[in-house]
């Protein structure tokens, strides 16, 4: 596969498919982001695409240009999530079966959209690398065309059109942020709009724990790497695929990557001020903002590639980011154990304007004096410098204080 496999006439083409089938999504004008960077950030809401992410659209370019004796033979894929329901949305609206390999314990919301788009699911063990042995496997065996996830012409085209529809939505952008995981979208993006527009930035975002780009890129060659737990399992991807590397070398400007910090802070940030629901891979190009304002030229376009969140994760996001910004903080605080002493505590607390969340009172423990108690608090602050004053005073009055 070479760069001439796909360009801005075939992703003009895969637009007129997609027409009746894609949402054009709006683009969000994000004010906090704005001062921050000093001139226009829009947010382009993926995440309100049907399947909720960018998926659909490359998903259903690949299948509809297959034969009809190919689609009569089915379609197969491996997935944690988004690819997973757009393969099965796209297949649905096509008249195609779909065949799609998720991970054991996969989130429960995004196995039970698969199957309401129908198609069927099997989870052939604990990883996504067993569901692609598995997908391939069985695409051998009976036929199915197995639909990549990234690395193939049909699926950049795509994912692509999300290029076209920024350059119409924002004729005067001079940057587009997105997420990155094996490069489908950021590649789709880059050939739309570097064709076009040559003096538009194209970065792509991936989380430290999982970023194969750069030292790809290094390396001038698709490279694998070790991926470390990341809450942005939506781009945590080993390996860039052939043709992705290839059009991302050549077109996109930069490959940076973010903290997990980062991550639950952009996520809060779209909840905040966008009232955005999102996924962390699909705030990723937000998170690249938090840390790299310097590197973009406004007016920016940042994608929400997606929000298909599970809502126990997105608890724990949530408090990750409160965290990180000063706004959650775990606190273990050794008092006396005699009658007063956990009210006097909370007395302190609610002088200071702290929200108590969660307490739970420990008095017996092999860590602790005889005469000692401890006692576990989750609260609320209004930020860092409020989480200073809170402990400062905690330990100007004696508390002892160890933090979880």
């Amino acid at each position: 596969m070479t760069r001439d496999s796909v360009g801005v006439r075939e992703i003009r083409a895969a637009g007129e498919l997609l027409r009746d089938v894609a949402v054009s999504t709006p683009l969000l004008h994000s004010r906090y982001l704005s001062e921050m960077v000093g001139g226009p950030v829009y947010l382009k809401c993926e995440n309100l695409q049907r399947t909720g992410s960018f998926k659909i659209r490359g998903a259903y370019v690949r299948i509809a240009r297959l034969s009809e004796a190919e689609r009569a033979g089915g379609v197969v894929a491996a997935s944690a999530g988004n690819h997973a329901q757009g393969v099965a949305l796209a297949a649905s609206l096509l008249g195609c079966k779909a065949t799609v390999f998720m991970p054991e314990g996969a989130p429960l919301p995004k196995v039970a959209a698969t199957k309401a788009y129908g198609a069927e699911v099997l989870f052939p063990g604990p990883t996504v690398d067993d569901c692609l042995v598995a997908a391939e496997a069985y695409a051998e065996e009976h036929g199915a065309i197995f639909i990549h996830p990234f690395d193939h012409p049909d699926v950049v085209a795509g994912q692509g059109t999300i290029g076209l529809e920024i350059l119409e939505q924002r004729p005067d952008v001079r940057t587009i942020v997105t997420a990155t995981g094996g490069g489908g979208l950021v590649a789709g993006i880059a050939t739309a709009v570097k064709e076009l527009r040559q003096d538009v930035k194209v970065i792509g975002v991936q989380a430290k724990r999982a970023a194969a780009f750069p030292p790809s890129l290094a390396t001038a060659h698709p490279t694998r790497v070790d991926i470390g737990p990341t809450m942005a399992d939506g781009i945590a991807v080993g390996k860039p695929g052939e043709l992705t590397f290839e059009l991302v070398s050549k077109l996109v400007d930069a490959v940076v990557t973010v903290s997990e910090e980062s991550l639950s802070q952009a996520l809060l940030l779209c909840l905040e001020r966008s009232k955005q629901v999102v996924e962390p891979a699909g705030a990723a190009g937000v998170a690249a903002m938090l840390e790299h304002a310097y590197a973009f030229n406004p007016p920016v376009v940042a994608v929400l590639s997606g929000g298909n969140i599970d809502p126990v994760l997105l608890a724990k996001v949530l408090r990750h980011g409160l965290a990180v910004a000063g706004r959650y903080l775990v606190v273990r605080c050794r008092v006396q154990d005699r009658p007063g002493a956990l009210v006097t505590l909370l007395g302190e607390l609610a002088e200071l304007g702290v929200n108590v969340l969660d307490v739970m009172h420990e008095r017996v423990a092999a860590r602790l004096h005889v005469e000692d108690a401890e006692v576990l608090m989750h609260l609320e602050t209004r930020g860092p410098d409020h989480c200073d004053e809170v402990l400062g005073r905690l330990r100007a009055k004696g508390y002892v204080l160890t933090f979880s």
